[in-house]
């Protein structure tokens, strides 16, 4: 059975940082694998 397309994105888990495994919350353009805190970028 196809399942509806927006369901399916809804359903994907939470991308997690690849160093500390905290979860990330990122943007549609957002292909980055780290957090901001491990990339270095913090109080932004």
């Amino acid at each position: 059975m196809i399942q509806n397309i927006m369901e399916f994105f809804r359903n994907l888990p939470a991308k997690q940082c690849s160093e500390c495994g905290k979860s990330i919350d990122e943007q549609h353009e957002c292909y980055g694998n780290k957090c901001d805190k491990c990339m270095g970028m913090t109080d932004l």
